[in-house]
């Protein structure tokens, strides 16, 4: 027998809002401990006694622990109370930053902060199935946008309180102060917010599976990461992606083949679903690019002091946190497809926009170019999300939320690397200075040059982008009878 169910019956859960405070407790400090840490990596170095290419494992041992075990936290979530194991990754991630806090040095430090991405990655894949579980399907929109709101008002405070705490105690309160608000986050979230429904069907946790992504994984991570630091001729990276591709391959079959997986394969077929995480990597893939090459531009070029650098870069999550629950509200009333579809063609207009940018800039130039893009991203990441939570089966919540953050983490992870060797090999040509040369040493007049093509790029590959999802949009409704290359707009669950 079959039956077609909605993600969550069209009931309004009494304490529906109360969910949302103790998860946005929870979504806030992680988004504040994503830009907090590196701008205390400077100061760690000379407290530490280290050097730089040991500090970045504060920040990458955090992100491979995430990109690693968000996908099995998310399976756990739906097996088991999604609740409980959220406040399980809500205590590990508390009681470790308190453990990050008096580290007495930087190896003990990095291994601390991956015992936080641990938890971090509870607190990331399975927030956002709690509230798509509580909150009915017309206010979807609206609750991912307060989530995105929540979580660009943190990485807006992140550089400013994360500057307060440094002046005021040293590089260990950036960590000590996640403690006594997790611990009112745990609070809340156990005495405020409902338990969830757990599954009466005999589930086993795929092992096997789960060894095998957490090693395609790993080596993806691990690998980007030491050609970003170390080049393209580092054979080490390249093998750690050889190796990923190959366990990719063998986790795939493994996974088809098993009658209970850790990741079912059939929910790509889901054009919604599938299209809307490929968005999801592309658009973080966007984010992380500008976010790396703007401090150059303003530092380098423009020379403003560092503080100034931060009020500037404030600009675009102050815009992401006032219009992303504005978009869930407009997603709710028009469509999810559309107002995302607008925030891509924002977001490109932005980067055109900023690809202007020359010596002769102001600050209300600045201003006025980086509006486009910060209304785009703000626009574009809650419809989006709703999007690939409306077309994920209810039996699958949790790990379709865990697929959101890694597509989030990948995105970043592959953005930084890609878009900065764009720059890098743009400004050096131009300058017709050796490769071997740091590009931060070449002129202003290439500094410009290499900011204003690389941000082209990227607004011509968001245009295309956005063409060819239109397209498989238009393709998938027009024919959706009879044709041969036929994706299935939802999925039917077997009873």
């Amino acid at each position: 027998m079959k039956a077609i169910y909605t993600q969550q019956e069209e009931v309004k859960n009494p304490h529906r809002w109360l969910t949302v405070l103790g998860i946005g407790i929870g979504v806030f400090i992680f988004a504040l401990d994503v830009y907090i840490v590196n701008l205390a990596l400077p100061v760690m170095i000379q407290s530490l006694h280290t050097n730089f290419a040991t500090i970045q494992w504060v920040v990458l041992s955090y992100l491979l622990a995430i990109a690693v075990f968000v996908l099995s936290a998310s399976k756990l979530g739906d097996m088991w109370s999604k609740k409980r194991l959220y406040i399980a990754g809500l205590s590990v991630f508390t009681f470790s930053s308190l453990l990050c806090g008096i580290a007495p040095n930087v190896e003990i430090l990095i291994f601390f902060r991956a015992l936080q991405g641990l938890g971090a990655a509870f607190i990331s894949g399975l927030g956002t199935a709690i509230l798509v579980e509580t909150f009915p399907q017309t206010e979807r929109g609206l609750v991912l946008g307060i989530r995105a709101g929540i979580f660009g008002l943190g990485i807006m405070l992140g550089p400013t309180i994360g500057g307060v705490l440094i002046n005021l105690g040293d590089w260990p309160l950036i960590f000590l102060i996640n403690v006594p608000i997790g611990i009112i986050a745990c609070l809340i979230v156990a005495y405020l917010v409902p338990d969830n429904q757990i599954s009466l069907e005999d589930q086993r946790f795929d092992l096997v599976g789960t060894l095998i992504l957490t090693v395609t994984l790993t080596c993806l991570t691990l690998g980007i990461s030491i050609l970003q630091t170390q080049g393209l001729n580092s054979s080490l990276g390249v093998i750690l992606l050889f190796i990923s591709v190959i366990s990719l391959a063998i986790f795939l079959v493994v996974e088809s083949k098993i009658s209970q997986p850790m990741l079912d394969l059939k929910i790509f077929q889901s054009l919604e679903f599938s299209l809307g995480l490929v968005l999801r990597f592309w658009g973080n893939f966007v984010m992380a690019g500008s976010i790396f090459m703007l401090p150059f531009f303003l530092e380098l070029v423009k020379k403003y002091p560092t503080q100034k650098t931060g009020l500037l870069l404030a600009v675009p999550p102050i815009i992401i946190a006032i219009t992303a629950p504005l978009s869930g509200i407009l997603s709710d009333k028009f469509g999810s497809r559309n107002i995302s579809i607008i925030g891509l063609l924002l977001m490109a207009i932005g980067c055109l926009s900023v690809s202007g940018f020359n010596t002769d800039l102001t600050v209300c130039g600045y201003i006025v170019a980086i509006i486009p893009y910060g209304l785009g991203v703000g626009m574009f990441q809650s419809p989006n999300n709703s999007t690939i939570m409306g077309a994920a089966p209810s039996h699958s919540l949790g790990i379709a939320s865990g697929l959101l953050s890694l597509s989030r983490i990948l995105g970043q992870t592959v953005g930084v690397p890609l878009v900065g060797a764009i720059f890098s090999f743009t400004t050096i040509t131009s300058a017709d200075l050796s490769f071997s040369i740091d590009v931060t040493n070449a002129p202003v007049e290439a500094l410009v040059f290499g900011t204003q093509i690389t941000f082209r790029a990227v607004a011509g590959l968001l245009l295309i982008s956005t063409m060819l999802v239109i397209c498989f949009w238009w393709l998938n409704k027009n024919f959706a009878n009879g044709f041969p290359l036929r994706l299935k707009r939802g999925i039917k669950e077997d009873i």
